[in-house]
């Protein structure tokens, strides 16, 4: 008996030894990681479909060790300068040629950075409904200079084909609109604003009526899902590519070799020079965290189809990680070995 309570005290002994050595080396751990102790402030420009894109980024960093902040909800414009001036440290939804004007307006390189490529091949362009488009023969925009095409498209009487654009801000409008005088399609199309989401329901219950659509929108989201190109809807192309002065020479080309007038974009991690200068493991995270867009398009229509609760995206950008962790893991090291 004796010897039986010796070998328990012994093994006992034994487990207390090897968990006080685990703890030790958690904590050494947890005290290596580079962003501990260190709080950080995001921001995003308040579109829900795109904040899937942020919060992976933002667990990137709490990997780190990082404290993140609430993301500020912000209009692009004030995103940009918001990182621009400090009050953020970094947005993930940044576009390049797109939004280039507000990069330069904060300060461009001086104050920033567009880190990393977070996500590729963003497009885009108008879109009219296939069935009018097969019947009259519509390929381009610039066909809806002709009175008759436009007059399909007309909601309100008033003859003009009726768009459903871009929210004021978001600088697509700017381009819409330089569209508009470029092509001469000031008299026979009204480029109709407001608040997108509201506004392309209304299009999308037009469309199920059986009436003709005219709309403009982007990749990745979620309205590529309902209305499919190709099946439902049609992608317009542009006789010439017309932009505005700060986009010139951007590539509008498809790899298809189709030209939707607006340049072929990708998205960056948009950081505030000073903040990756004191955290070089943040920024190594921002340049190599990547996201397929075709992931960001399967989760926007998880949204459109009703999760679209806060924590329905928690969820999505969990479930996204562990779908690819090996390669997160990998990015989460690398960070770490950036601030060594």
């Amino acid at each position: 008996m004796k010897r039986y309570n010796y070998q328990i005290l012994t093994r006992c002994m034994l487990i207390a030894v090897l968990a006080i050595f685990s703890i030790a080396g958690t904590t050494n751990v947890s005290a290596e990681l580079p962003g501990k102790g260190i709080s950080v402030q995001p921001c995003y420009n308040g579109i829900a479909e795109e904040y899937f894109q942020l919060l992976i980024v933002n667990k990137g960093l709490e990997k780190l060790g990082y404290k993140v902040k609430r993301a500020h909800e912000l209009e692009i414009t004030a995103m940009h300068l918001a990182v621009g001036q400090g009050d953020a440290d970094y947005n993930a939804n940044s576009w390049i040629p797109l939004h280039d004007a507000f990069y330069e307006k904060v300060g461009g390189a001086a104050k920033v950075t567009r880190v990393g490529t977070l996500v590729e091949g963003a497009v885009q362009g108008y879109l009219v409904d296939k069935k009018t488009a097969d019947k009259h023969n519509i390929e381009t925009i610039n066909q809806f200079t002709d009175p008759k095409i436009a007059k399909l498209f007309d909601v309100d009487g008033d003859g003009k084909a009726d768009l459903t654009g871009c929210n004021p801000g978001w600088g697509c409008e700017r381009i819409i609109e330089h569209h508009l005088d470029a092509y001469g399609l000031q008299g026979t199309v009204r480029h109709n604003q407001g608040s997108y989401f509201a506004l392309i329901a209304d299009t999308i219950s037009r469309y199920k009526a059986g009436n003709s659509i005219l709309y403009y929108t982007w990749s990745p989201q979620w309205v590529g899902g309902v209305l499919v190109p190709g099946k439902d809807v049609k992608w317009l192309t542009v006789t010439h590519t017309a932009l505005p002065p700060e986009q010139k020479g951007a590539n509008t080309t498809l790899p298809d070799g189709r030209n939707l007038g607006f340049s072929v974009n990708s998205i960056h991690v948009f950081a505030n020079n000073k903040f990756l200068e004191k955290n070089p493991a943040a920024k190594r995270f921002f340049e190599l965290v990547k996201i397929p867009i075709e992931d960001i398009g399967l989760q926007n229509f998880k949204m459109r189809e009703g999760e679209k609760r806060s924590r329905d995206i928690e969820r999505h950008a969990n479930e996204w990680i562990v779908a690819n962790q090996a390669q997160f893991d990998g990015w989460i090291q690398e960070a770490i070995k950036a601030a060594k």
